[in-house]
């Protein structure tokens, strides 16, 4: 079977220009060992962006793999709509354990779409059940937060929503870090804003943009004093992204409902969770006829194969101290991004534990010197992706102090192939 042509033939990739496509050679990949992954043909890639930001000990790690075998033993899947499976029970009190205090509830669903959809129907549907009528949500300019109708809402960039725009609800956008433009915003809106919801310390799907530090507390002191829900999306940087579990631990904040997914299952299964406070919780209990029941759920809702890998991965986290071992990783991977920031093809460099956006000085739309970068990486031994013009590096927090220097080394002798340039200095 010719696998490129097949799947020129029948597939439609996400955001890909399918014309654009069908003129590359695909990789195709046929399995992943460690924090590599090797196509058809054999050849050897770093996963330098942890297969879309999820994968974290690494791919074919016998843990998990034993954990999603043991289960595949037992039951592959069942409904938690009037039934419950051991599985789910213990991941929910595991993510419970570890994630700030206060949040005592865990909602299950299988992306981070859904995930933050959830949120915001949970957040109005908390207010209108207390007898408040509050249809406005707060998110940050340039937000993401998904891709169905109600997480692109609450997005904020063009590039991606605005050619559904007339499919959305209105939200209210505030200025990342602008403490002062928050606190006029809740107050002009006070009484109708039912929740403010944003990605902690950093903006992923943005290009990596930072937060000011103080920031994310400052928004949770504004959400107290204005009487509105904080939602955190820790989608993308849950799971030790920044340097600690999760990213709101960096500034002391606990939010109303927080976002979980990609990483969540180690990269294995699709999962997700919304995780909720007792008081809102409670906010939907009553008598089977005042249905204040949360009217949502989805067929592989807390599916026992993805919740077994998700518990087996915060097993590795523990006795693999993935996160104590990864600080020395953060110290290495600044060193080695400083000669990358100096080189004159780089504009800026953006970095928070192992989040890293590289901003390539601006070049013409058609040029797509993003998408040349990735491609000579991809020669070179390893898979990036970028964002436009910002090169996004988040290998796996497995990966070696020997292949995170192979990482940014192939990703600096690419920007310089794809560039023209060659003046770029090389950390010792």
């Amino acid at each position: 079977m010719d696998l490129a042509a097949a799947d020129r033939a029948y597939l439609w990739h996400p955001f890909t220009q399918q014309r654009d496509w069908v003129d590359e050679h695909p990789v195709i990949v046929e399995r992943g060992e460690g924090t590599d992954l090797i196509d058809v043909d054999g050849n050897r890639y770093i996963d330098g962006v942890s297969s879309l930001w999820c994968n974290v000990h690494g791919h074919a790690h016998p843990r998990i793999d034993a954990a999603v075998r043991d289960q595949l033993g037992k039951v592959a899947h069942s409904t938690m709509l009037g039934l419950s499976h051991r599985p789910a029970i213990e991941l929910a009190q595991r993510l419970v354990e570890i994630t700030p205090p206060g949040l005592t509830r865990v909602f299950y669903s299988d992306s981070g779409s859904t995930a933050t959809e959830i949120a915001l129907k949970m957040a109005f549907q908390y207010w209108r059940q207390r007898g408040e009528d509050r249809r406005r949500f707060v998110a940050l300019r340039m937000a993401y937060h998904g891709d169905t109708i109600g997480s692109v809402s609450v997005g904020g960039i063009d590039l991606f929503h605005s050619m559904y725009e007339p499919l959305l609800f209105d939200t209210l956008k505030a200025e990342p870090g602008d403490v002062h433009g928050m606190d006029r915003l809740l107050a002009e809106h006070r009484g109708d804003v039912a929740a403010v919801i944003m990605e902690p310390l950093v903006q992923g799907a943005a290009g990596m943009m930072l937060h000011p530090p103080g920031y994310l507390r400052a928004v949770r002191e504004l959400c107290d004093r204005h009487g509105v829900l904080l939602i955190l999306d820790e989608v993308a940087t849950g799971f030790g992204r920044t340097g600690t579990m999760f990213a709101c631990e960096h500034e002391g904040v606990a939010p109303d409902l927080m976002c979980l997914a990609k990483g969540i299952t180690g990269g294995y299964l699709p999962l997700a969770a919304t995780l909720a406070t007792e008081e809102i919780y409670e906010g939907f209990l009553g008598e089977h006829e005042e249905f204040r029941t949360f009217f949502h759920g989805h067929t592989y809702t807390g599916n026992p194969l993805a919740c077994a890998a998700a518990l087996a991965t915060l097993d590795v986290f523990r006795e693999e101290r993935t996160l104590e071992r990864l600080q020395a990783k953060i110290g290495l991977l600044a060193e080695l991004l400083q000669p990358v920031w100096a080189h004159a093809a780089v504009r800026q460099v953006r970095r928070r534990g192992f989040m890293v956006g590289i901003e390539l000085i601006p070049h013409p739309l058609a040029e797509r010197i993003g998408h040349r970068v990735t491609l000579e990486a991809r020669r070179r031994g390893a898979i990036i992706r970028p964002l436009g013009d910002v090169l996004v590096l988040m290998p796996p927090l497995s990966i070696s102090l020997a292949d995170l220097r192979r990482l940014v080394g192939i990703t600096a002798e690419a920007i310089e192939a794809a560039t023209g340039t060659s003046d770029m200095p090389v950390a010792a």
